[in-house]
């Protein structure tokens, strides 16, 4: 509350939001509406991940013998229940912290490099992770979904269309986030090295739903975003 001589009998002036009916009043200062925060970053909450791999529940340990693939996996791929790990391991994408972002990262990019026919009936139960993650806002974590996503849609036949019903969960944070293409000082150059920067990942990720999502994928994309332009009649 602002102190002043004119407003009420008390000497108290009154602040009004801009666009109310009080902001008419003449005495009374006026302050902007609230940013509404579409870039800041959201808490995590604890992931369901994590409590596994503390429990030891997780058919994975660190491989130290190797750069390529930093992890070990204590059973075949194969013959993995995909119905329960591969959702378990889209819900550590939120991780930042290691070793949990390293085993979330890596382990669903094995998953998917090895679940062919498995992956399809998977994807009701990815939705959730995928959105969880990509409304942290945090970039860090949007660009680890989007590439994900990206070996998602090409991992097996069919993915890319069943993905097109979700894109009112999916998308709305691409749009956000579709224009961020600079950095500052030299996070620009490191992100480009690491293909880090989210808008160019943005553009590659729905440019791959549309190549990948059959004929319904551009007309929903587009719905979701307008300013998408077809990469596909280019």
């Amino acid at each position: 509350m602002l102190r002043s001589r004119h407003g009420n009998g008390r000497g108290e002036m009154r602040v009004s939001l801009a666009f109310t009916v009080t902001s008419g009043k003449v005495n009374d200062p006026v302050v902007g509406p609230p940013k509404a925060g579409a870039f800041q970053e959201r808490p995590v909450k604890p992931t369901v991940f994590r409590k596994y791999y503390e429990r030891g529940d997780l058919p994975i340990s660190l491989n130290h013998n190797s750069m390529s693939n930093p992890i070990n996996w204590k059973v075949e791929l194969e013959k993995l229940d995909y119905f329960h790990y591969l959702p378990l391991f889209f819900d550590g994408l939120c991780e930042t912290k290691h070793p949990y972002e390293l085993f979330a990262r890596q382990g669903t990019h094995d998953l998917l490099d090895r679940g062919g026919p498995k992956i399809l009936p998977c994807i009701p139960q990815l939705i959730a992770p995928i959105r969880a993650a990509l409304n942290t806002r945090n970039q860090k974590i949007i660009c680890t979904t989007l590439r994900v996503l990206q070996h998602l849609v090409v991992s097996a036949d069919g993915v890319g269309v069943a993905l097109v019903p979700y894109y009112r969960q999916i998308l709305p944070v691409f749009n956000i986030f579709k224009n961020q293409n600079r950095n500052i000082g030299d996070d620009i150059e490191y992100g480009r090295r690491r293909c880090e920067n989210v808008g160019d990942l943005i553009k590659e990720t729905l440019e791959l739903f549309e190549r990948y999502g059959g004929k319904d994928a551009f007309i929903n994309i587009k719905y979701m975003i307008p300013l998408y332009e077809s990469c596909l009649f280019n």
